[in-house]
């Protein structure tokens, strides 16, 4: 066989380049994304033996969670769908609030994106219906947990429950400023909405092909909610009038006071000052926590915009927490009540408040007609320089509040005073269970 034959496949030599002459186009190895590449992934070896989130898995193993998989109906050999574990939506969760993320369809592209949460996840997948449901579905349950967590960290020596302060945070709400509407507006915007409600009912009972049907059904759902939150706002707006009336009865400056409004979005959101000055619709969240010792003790929402006569109720809620009744109380100015005060000191709680300075220059810390024996105590307490001193842990529990905004608990994503309670205590124990690492790192 000739050699031209034998290799005759091959392709022709080319002559070698004369120096100087052009080398043509460049050979390079271009991406090609329609190729299906096999990967074999360890998910254990995806992140390391240090990560947080392992930190938050570790705690979650040792919880009994019996009360939600007592509600899962898929059970030995009966039929049904086996449920997606509470204890990996509650790591799930705990993470991603500590990472900052409070969108469940962000967390829901994480786990499957991001390797921790894939980690978190080990293989089992998850949508942000169910994510978004379990969020704020379980405030009993995180209120348990926020409970049984701190009585470990007292009884392993690490948080003093003897001393608390308190101190309230304005979070904005998830209702726009224009959504608040007068008593007049309301009226005609539920009237139009419980009209389009009947109209679509009736189209949907009327029409039998399914597509068209589910179509309408799903408007006539959504204007329902609608008319459903109108509904809502006019209770908001009855309950504003009265509390405008029974305080301007306290208090009457001549002056007209404006007319009541409530949000057709968030019928709990109020309009209060917040923290750089400016007034939007918000909710008052009050934390107590250990002196010093950045832990939250307990939480309260609120869509009342001032401090004053929230002290007692945080208190009175800590008679069945961890710890009961603390011994030293510290709060802010704003929340200094006469009667509050005579209360706590009736309870043989020492309250440290530093006293409003008068308008007329006198001395605050001066006895006044009228002060009972706990406001003179109060007084002369908050006059000596070991009660001053005793004070000064307070500012620690800003610590808190600032972490919780680089976790982005800026603005709410959820609607209703319960879903915000709900969220609020996500971020409670998350940062319990951080803080308590820290020290125990140390």
């Amino acid at each position: 066989m000739a050699s031209d034959e034998l290799f005759g496949a091959l392709p022709a030599q080319s002559k070698p380049q004369a120096e100087g002459a052009p080398l043509g186009a460049p050979r390079l190895r271009e991406p090609e994304r329609d190729q299906i590449a096999l990967r074999a992934v360890d998910i254990e070896s995806l992140i390391g033996e240090d990560h947080p989130a392992r930190l938050f898995w570790a705690y979650v193993e040792e919880l009994d969670l019996s009360e939600l998989e007592n509600r899962i109906k898929a059970r030995g050999d009966h039929p049904g769908q086996p449920a997606t574990s509470p204890r990996l939506l509650l790591a799930l969760w705990l993470f991603a609030t500590s990472e900052g993320v409070g969108s469940a369809r962000a967390l829901a592209r994480l786990c499957e994106n991001h390797d921790a949460y894939r980690w978190l996840c080990g293989g089992v997948s998850v949508n942000y219906h169910m994510l978004a449901d379990f969020r704020v579905g379980c405030a009993d349950l995180l209120d348990r947990l926020l409970g049984e967590h701190l009585a470990a960290l007292a009884q392993a020596g690490l948080v003093k429950l003897e001393t608390l302060a308190q101190d309230g945070v304005r979070v904005r709400a998830s209702a726009g400023a224009a959504s608040f509407r007068r008593e007049a507006t309301l009226d005609r915007h539920l009237a139009l909405a419980e009209t389009v409600v009947e109209d679509l009912k009736r189209e949907v009972d009327a029409r039998s092909d399914a597509s068209n049907q589910r179509a309408r059904a799903a408007k006539e759902r959504a204007a329902r909610e609608r008319s459903e939150r109108l509904k809502a706002a006019q209770t908001a707006l009855a309950e504003i009038k009265q509390q405008r009336k029974e305080r301007e009865e306290k208090r009457s400056n001549g002056k007209k006071p404006k007319e009541a409004r409530a949000s057709t979005t968030d019928a709990d959101a109020r309009v209060m000052k917040m923290a750089d000055g400016g007034f939007r619709p918000g909710y008052n969240v009050q934390v107590a926590s250990a002196a010093g010792e950045q832990f939250v003790t307990d939480i309260k929402v609120c869509n009342t915009g001032s401090d004053r006569g929230l002290m007692r109720p945080m208190l009175e809620r800590q008679r069945t927490r961890p710890g009961g009744l603390p011994k030293d109380h510290l709060v802010d100015g704003g929340f200094g009540s006469a009667e509050d005060i005579e209360w706590a000191h009736a309870e043989g709680i020492d309250i440290f408040c530093p006293p409003t300075q008068s308008k007329h220059g006198t001395d605050p810390y001066l006895p006044r007609r009228g002060d009972g024996p706990g406001v003179l105590a109060w007084r002369a307490r908050m006059a000596s320089d070991e009660g001053k001193a005793q004070y000064k842990p307070r500012s620690i529990c800003e610590c808190i509040h600032a972490r919780w905004r680089n976790w982005n608990l800026r603005q709410l994503t959820v609607r209703g005073i319960e879903k915000v309670r709900a969220v609020v205590l996500w971020y409670a124990l998350t940062n319990n269970i951080t803080q308590a690492n820290r020290l125990a790192s140390a």
